[in-house]
């Protein structure tokens, strides 16, 4: 079985996760306890700048790793771990 790319930082991004997780949360308090709309916005911010950095860690792993292997070995398995790379950059982008 493959590698995941990741892997050697998987307790880190499993803490990072738990963060995101925990801002999220805390934004259900805040509507909760009808908290003003510029605050829950700006962890709204927070939240998802968190979430976009955790992505581009991720990406820049997966290029290190899995897309880096694939090119090395050449072929049609190089062209489409680019192409699977190319469009997750564009999702990315898009969000």
């Amino acid at each position: 079985m493959p590698v995941a790319g990741y892997s050697d930082s998987k307790q880190g991004h499993q803490r990072r996760l738990r963060r995101i997780e925990g801002q999220v949360r805390g934004l259900q308090r805040m509507i909760d306890e009808d908290k003003y709309c510029i605050d829950i916005l700006t962890q709204v911010s927070a939240a998802t700048s968190a979430l976009q950095s955790f992505a581009l860690s991720l990406l820049e792993e997966h290029l290190a790793h899995c897309v880096a292997e694939a090119t090395r070995k050449g072929g049609p398995e190089a062209e489409a771990k680019v192409k699977e790379a190319s469009e997750a950059v564009a999702r990315l982008v898009r969000s």
